[in-house]
């Protein structure tokens, strides 16, 4: 099984960051808010701008994996990172309170059950607290719209099974809306970014990273080559260089965010 790779991820992590700050900038809580977590935070770049942004709170970062984590920990000594489970995790107090903040950059596409999901994390929440979460919404694009052709594809098909089981299916807008609004003042939107690639091989490593991982899973080293071979070639076609040649790929991403009343 292949693990997180912390220094892959961070190959693009200036458009990886991004969207996170993007999202903070949403957030309407004072600076001297008292206790944040970062629910997913992988190496430790969305964390990074919440020890930053909330200089005097107790920042809490959580991911599954001990690479992104051990990058966390070299990256900000002074924060305190844990391993944790998303879909199990429960926020733990801190000084008898509940977290202001829980903050899920690129994190909770890969959890099932956003209906029962959101409402719980909501829950965690202290009194006037806010959940910002921003989510990948790219299934639709040519780079993982291809996975799944290539997925469904013999050899890898009978290594891989069904591709459309690979990612959780994200709701409509209008659907975590509702979802959220019931309980909470929600702000809800959507960007395509458009990211200037270098060539349709930094297009599969940027996706290697991330989206890539779970059809490579079940291969033999042999198909997975073979995959990303014919992945790329695929990729090259979808991609054409622009004016200046480079590729323009567009991710589009979902993101809420949900204040709990006081």
């Amino acid at each position: 099984m292949l693990a997180w790779n912390a220094q892959l991820y961070s190959r693009f992590e200036d458009e990886r960051t991004r969207p996170a700050a993007d999202l903070l900038a949403r957030v309407a809580l004072p600076s001297d808010t008292a206790y944040v977590v970062d629910l997913g935070c992988g190496p430790g770049n969305s964390t990074e701008l919440l020890a930053q942004r909330f200089v005097q709170a107790r920042v809490l970062g959580v991911d599954q994996s001990q690479d992104m984590l051990a990058a966390a920990r070299q990256r900000l000594a002074h924060v305190h990172f844990e391993q944790g489970d998303i879909a199990q995790w429960q926020a733990p107090l801190h000084n008898g309170r509940l977290p202001d903040l829980i903050f899920a950059n690129a994190a909770l596409q890969w959890v099932p059950d956003h209906h029962a999901l959101l409402p719980r994390l909501m829950g965690m929440l202290a009194p006037g607290g806010v959940l910002a979460v921003q989510m990948p919404d790219n299934r639709d694009e040519p780079s993982h719209r291809l996975m799944r052709e290539v997925a469904a594809l013999q050899p890898w098909a009978a290594e891989i099974g069904d591709p459309h089981a690979l990612r959780t299916d994200l709701l409509a807008l209008n659907d975590y809306y509702d979802v959220l609004a019931r309980d909470a003042q929600v702000d809800a939107w959507r960007t395509a970014y458009q990211h200037p690639m270098d060539s349709a091989e930094a297009i599969v490593q940027w996706v290697s990273g991330t989206g890539l991982r779970p059809f490579l899973q079940p291969l033999p080293s042999d198909l997975q080559t073979s995959f990303v071979a014919e992945y790329t070639r695929r990729i090259d076609a979808a991609y054409a260089p622009r004016s200046d040649g480079r590729r323009l790929l567009a991710f589009p991403r979902l993101f809420l965010v949900a204040r709990r009343p006081i």
